[in-house]
This record gives structure tokens, sequence and C-alpha cells, in this order.
């Protein structure tokens, strides 16, 4: 059957059912492996959380392995090693998944574990837990080429949810009680906002049917949903000082939400400002000048909004020279858009992560999970590659234009001196430089 013939609308090999309870189970079928691809996803991030509890999702997240009424920590463990798989999870800012990977013959035994880990944590170390993860807040505080990420998202989104890192603050983790830890699994785990991805060796039916079994959560009356308010970004300039060799550098804007049908067209627009190696600025600031050792641009998509970003790590003598680079860059391309050799070469490159990608179950799993789960068009893969063949020069001038205009750019840095930092902003955005 041909996929335009397919009544569900759904890529050859993926199927998707509704349980009775709420939760949506989406497969695909890759035959030609012996591997599954496991996940359960669910619909709250760091968005959702209130200031004051600024962290409880992500660290909801790492009590998922410290046990449940049947299993300690170390079994949990132990099961997954005896399986031979690979397990992890991870908090983003509007979801949260815990995923496995296994060999095809261990998939009722790992459904088995994993829906329990989901419903069913007893929090039985839960302070040594705390320490872990203060351990991490810790860690990332040391790493200023990570830090300056979340920087950039506090200057663009301000005091919005959007605008907190994942990982919450340090506060909050050594403090929260764990009545309110379960309150808010009880809250937000709930059928509705779960999605079941899988992908590899499977049948849908039986996902479907271990599904039913192993992921029941008990009744409850949900907390508020995902966060709908929107944020009402405004270009800022935010400073943070460390005693660092570089200088840790990002500028950003206002993008796309998620679910735009421009998101393809941005794509080829950041693979020619800086996301690959062919790029301008990778060109211009690291190939030609020798600025930086890492140098680059990218996006991140939300469900009502997004952003555009760009980074460099350089020493103090070389931000002013960066900066001026990047603003020239950044006004050839509003000015005079692409060339048709970096068009080309920019929707190859993008076409080529998307195959490739596509070819571990990992990424297919999440990539049919994440559509249902944010409730996306589920395109097949030639579809997507026609959408960026589609793209032209003018798609790409127009994005430009409006989301790497210099009125509309924030800025964030870690460094040792601010006034190094803010006499650079000028050479980017004189109106930045005013913030």
């Amino acid at each position: 059957m041909s996929e335009a013939q397919r009544a569900d609308g759904l890529p050859p090999g993926v199927q998707l059912s509704e349980l009775p309870s709420g939760i949506r189970v989406v497969t695909e079928a890759v035959p030609s492996v012996r591997s599954v691809a496991l996940g359960f996803w669910v619909r709250v991030g760091s968005r959702d959380e209130r200031a004051d509890r600024a962290g409880v999702c992500h660290f909801l997240e790492h009590l998922l392995f410290k046990g449940t009424k049947r299993y300690s920590a170390v079994e949990i463990a132990q099961i997954f090693d005896g399986l031979g798989a690979s397990v992890n999870a991870a908090t983003g800012k509007e979801s949260t998944h815990l995923y496995a990977r296994f060999l095809d013959a261990h998939t009722e035994r790992a459904f088995d574990l994993m829906g329990e880990m989901l419903l069913g944590p007893s929090y039985p170390e839960i302070d040594s837990e705390r320490e872990v993860v203060l351990e991490e807040i810790a860690m990332y505080e040391d790493e200023p080429q990570d830090r300056v990420h979340d920087v950039l998202g506090e200057a663009v989104f301000g005091s919005h949810p959007l605008g907190r890192r994942v990982l919450g603050s340090s506060e909050v983790i050594a403090s929260i009680p764990v009545p309110e830890i379960d309150a808010f699994h009880r809250g937000h785990y709930v059928a509705p906002s779960i999605v079941v991805g899988a992908a590899g060796h499977l049948e849908h039916d039986r996902i479907v049917e271990l599904a039913e079994r192993n992921v029941a959560p008990p009744a409850a009356d949900p907390q508020s949903g995902p966060n709908g308010s929107r944020p009402t970004p405004e270009p800022r300039a935010m400073f943070r000082q460390k005693d660092t060799e570089q200088f840790h550098l990002c500028l950003g804007a206002p993008g796309l939400r998620r679910g735009d049908d421009r998101r393809f067209a941005l794509g080829v627009l950041d693979a020619i400002l800086g996301g690959s190696g062919s790029s301008r600025l990778f060109q211009e600031v690291r190939e030609k000048r020798g600025l930086a050792y890492a140098v680059g641009s990218y996006t991140e998509q939300y469900d009502d909004c997004g952003m555009v970003a760009m980074y460099v790590g350089t020493r103090e003598g070389n931000v002013a020279e960066a900066c001026e680079i990047i603003g020239r860059e950044l006004g050839s391309l509003r000015a005079d858009g692409a060339s048709p050799d970096e068009l080309e070469r920019a929707k190859e490159h993008v076409k080529g992560r998307m195959v490739l990608g596509l070819e571990s179950t990992s990424a297919r799993m999440s990539r049919i999970a994440r559509a249902i789960l944010y409730d996306l068009e589920l395109l097949s893969l030639d579809e997507m590659l026609a959408r960026v063949d589609a793209v032209t020069a003018e798609d790409v001038g127009e994005l430009a234009r409006e989301h790497y205009d210099p009125a509309h750019l924030s800025a964030a840095c870690i460094g040792q001196s601010e006034e190094s930092f803010r006499s650079a902003l000028p050479l980017v955005s004189e109106a930045l430089a005013a913030t």
C-alpha cells in the first residue's frame, strides 16, 4: 500500500493506538534489526514548575532509578545489566522521558521494570540522590561553555519558566520534601500526558498489550497541563563573572515554534550560518582567523516559541574581533541572503543528518514519540527530505531578516571582564549595547 493510500496518515511501518486510559502507543517496525528501543515519554518539564520548585522535575527523573516497591536501586541496575540493555532518562523544558535499548527477546522484562520505575518510585534513597544532583549542578557551574547557554535562555525569555535552567536551583534540591515530589509525580505522570514509543524488531499489537499491562497510572486529577503562558521576549545582555581563560559568548533571539512549517528552512539557514563545517561563522571565525576552537549556531523549538542562537568561546583579546565578524555575517545574510552554492550545500547537509540519524532505532523511537507527544504531524523520511528540497533562497532570506535582526538579539557571556563583553556588543547590535 502506498503512503498516499494510508487512511491513518502515518508513514509506512508506523502504527498508533490509544489505550482506554488515554495513554498513546506509537511504534515503528524495523525488521532488519534484533534490538528494540523503548521510551516512556511524559509531557512535563521544567517549564511546568513553580519558580520556588525549580528543579523538581529533573530531580524526580533521577529518583525513578532509586527504587520501587519490588526493586532496589542496585537490583534495577543489575537487571538492566543482565539484559545487556542501555538505559537512561532525560528531562527537558517540556518533557521527561525514560528510555532503554535492548535485545528483542527481553522486551517483556524491560517493559515490566520500566513501567514500575516510571509510575511506582518509592523514594528510598532520596538524601543520597540529593547529593548526586547537587554535585551535578556544581559540575555544571564549573563548565562555562555549557552554562552560558542557560544564561542566554534567561536573557531571551527573562523570568518566564523557559528562561530557567532544567537543573533548577541547589536550594530547592537540598530542601524539597518527599511529599511534594510525590505530589508532583502523581499530578503530572498521568495517562493523557504519557506516550509509549518503540522502534525496532517488534509487533505493534504486542507493544500495546505490554503497555496496557505495565503502564497503568493510578486514577488522579491531573495538575495543570503544559504551561500555556507565552513568553514576551525582549533584548537583554547578561554577564556572569568567572575566572576563566576564555570568554564564552552567546547571542540569541526568538525563533520558531516546534510545529512551524518553516522549521525546515530554518534548519537550512542554521547550517549556512554556523551549523556546519563549511558555515560562515566556522570558516570566518575559526578557519580563516583562528579566533576560536568552538564556534557555531543552533536553534531550539518549544510548543509556542523558539530560539535562534550563536556561540563562540575565545580569549579576551579576540572578543571584539569575533563579535565584529558575527555582526558582519548576520548583516550579509540579512541583506544578500545565501548564494546558490551555500543553499545547495546546506540542504544536502541537513538531509544527510536526517538520514544518518534515523539509522538508529533510538532516534526513530524518539522521533515518533515526540511527534505524538507534541501533537505534531508525523512525516515520513521522504516527506521530510522533500520539505528540505523545497526550501528556497527567498525562504532563507526572509527568516534571516525576521529572526536575526540585531534589534531583537540578546547576549550572554561568562568571563573575567564585563567591560570587555559590553564594549564588543555594539559591533553586533547598537540596540543591544544600550540594554
